[in-house]
């Protein structure tokens, strides 16, 4: 039976401007590389879509926190509808919008995005990586590490490739916001270590890193358990 690897795939990735198709086709080469040994649950994140829906809102006047996150729900299944269209019958002909919804699928690729507010597609990723038993949960984005600090901020961020969720919890805290910028949300954070789940944090567009991840190689990121 193969094992399953879920992917939480960062909207930076995906749409980081415009759409980047250029990456999407390469991602998709690296998921059917793999399709023989692995099957696939890939969770979309919102990307730029996300923050210009937002800014629009906030322009608006809106002030309520969920109605920022609801709009960035909609965007994750906008964009995983779009990566869902790579693969054609290799994957579900649906989007799962609840993680917590005990399903069975048949295809190769299962694609989902976000759930409620207070929490990133990041959290939905956790909890179909326990709900599966997955082999692997990797964080995909547009960052090659987590910092100590926020490396945009400060020139001496230390990259940091081993970390407990104790200690990264510390350095991210723990409160959400819609739109917050960190390499893995607080409220998934909490989750996975109530749940003893190990997350690889890495940069998404480098696929001999992702290869040597899924073999157990030597990788480049930053391992949190």
């Amino acid at each position: 039976m193969k094992k399953i690897v879920v992917i939480s795939l960062g909207g930076s990735l995906v749409v980081p401007g415009d759409i980047d198709v250029l990456f999407l086709k390469k991602f998709k080469a690296f998921i059917y590389k793999n399709l023989k040994k692995w099957r696939f649950i890939i969770v979309v994140g919102g990307g730029r879509t996300n923050s210009r829906y937002n800014k629009a809102a906030k322009s608006f006047g809106v002030k309520d926190p969920d109605s920022f996150d609801w709009i960035g729900i909609y965007t994750t299944w906008l964009n995983a509808q779009l990566v869902r269209t790579l693969f054609l019958d290799n994957a579900e002909s649906y989007i799962l919008a609840n993680p917590y919804k005990k399903i069975k699928f048949t295809k190769p690729i299962l694609l989902a995005g976000g759930h409620v507010p207070g929490s990133s597609t990041d959290l939905s990723a956790a909890v179909l990586a326990k709900t599966h038993k997955a082999h692997e949960l990797i964080n995909l984005s547009d960052i090659k590490y987590v910092y100590d600090k926020d490396p945009s901020k400060y020139r001496s961020a230390k990259p940091l490739k081993k970390l407990s969720w104790k200690d990264y919890r510390k350095i991210i805290g723990s409160k959400w916001t819609p739109r917050l910028n960190s390499p893995f949300d607080p409220t998934a954070a909490k989750y996975c270590q109530k749940n003893k789940l190990k997350v690889v944090v890495a940069a998404g567009r480098d696929s001999k890193n992702l290869q040597n991840i899924l073999n157990g190689k030597k990788l480049k990121g930053t391992v949190i358990e």
